[in-house]
């Protein structure tokens, strides 16, 4: 059976700094949902833990008071409205969430490929498109070898273009990340279980989606990797666009529902 849109685990309110919709309510999330019949959705707004050091001033504001300012989410009985957070890697692989936050999330996103921040990167990472794959490889690395609640974990937008920032284009950078590699994270991905994030916006860029970009996918399933949709909507004009876009993922990647995250037990 074809991959179904039946969930959305990665959605930002206007809480968010990176949100300039006042729209973007929980009320209208929920509202997407029930028009495009989802079961499961995901608040996940940037946090940077306060008891973890290297905050930049846009992350020290979105500490978690700030996110928790949405709660209690809104609930339908056909729709579960889940509490989760997008906690970034540092330039140092540090996690901006600390383990005894763990619990207050149904869901945790991990960016890893949020290049063009300049706590994300040492100067020297953003020299040459191999220095910036083996940073993308670090990060992956770094995030599978913590203590983590990994069923309900997933890792962002791997192929985000926000990783082509500095003078390499993405598949540039993607086609320096070797083969053996790919396979070993991938691997160890799905023994973690680990999801792996569909991101809308990383299929938005027809000019982005290379061989490379869907070797990767691909490399992930036929490892055993498991998927989960994320629209990674800041507004309501994304929120519309979201479906058109991963649907148009499941077909390029031939994804079936047993390629499918087990979010159920959130």
């Amino acid at each position: 059976m074809k991959f179904t849109f039946d969930h959305d685990l990665h959605i930002h309110s206007f809480i968010s700094s990176c949100s300039k919709d006042p729209e973007q309510t929980s009320e209208n999330i929920l509202k997407y949902a029930k028009e495009n019949n989802l079961k499961t959705i995901c608040l996940a707004n940037h946090f940077w833990d306060e008891t973890i050091e290297g905050a930049s001033p846009w992350y020290e504001k979105q500490n978690f008071a700030h996110i928790s300012a949405a709660k209690p989410l809104p609930q339908d009985e056909n729709v579960r409205f889940l509490f989760g957070c997008e906690a970034e890697v540092d330039r140092n692989l540090t996690l901006a969430l600390s383990p005894e936050k763990y619990d207050e999330f149904d869901f945790i996103v991990i960016p890893t490929t949020h290049f063009h921040m300049a706590i994300a990167l040492f100067d020297e990472q953003k020299k040459s498109a191999e220095a910036l794959a083996q940073a993308w490889i670090d990060k992956f690395d770094a995030v599978m070898n913590m203590d983590l609640p990994f069923h309900k974990v997933g890792l962002a937008h791997l192929t985000c273009d926000l990783m082509a920032r500095h003078g390499f284009s993405l598949k540039e950078i993607l086609d320096e990340i070797p083969e053996n590699e790919l396979k070993r994270l991938f691997t160890k991905a799905s023994t973690l279980g680990i999801g792996i994030e569909i991101n809308a916006g990383d299929f938005e860029n027809e000019e982005n989606i290379s061989n490379s970009f869907l070797h990767l996918y691909k490399t992930a399933k036929s490892c055993g990797c498991k998927f989960y949709f994320g629209s990674d909507s800041h507004s309501v004009a994304q929120l519309n666009e979201a479906k058109k876009r991963l649907t148009k993922a499941v077909d390029l990647l031939d994804l079936k529902e047993s390629d499918k995250f087990d979010f159920t037990k959130l």
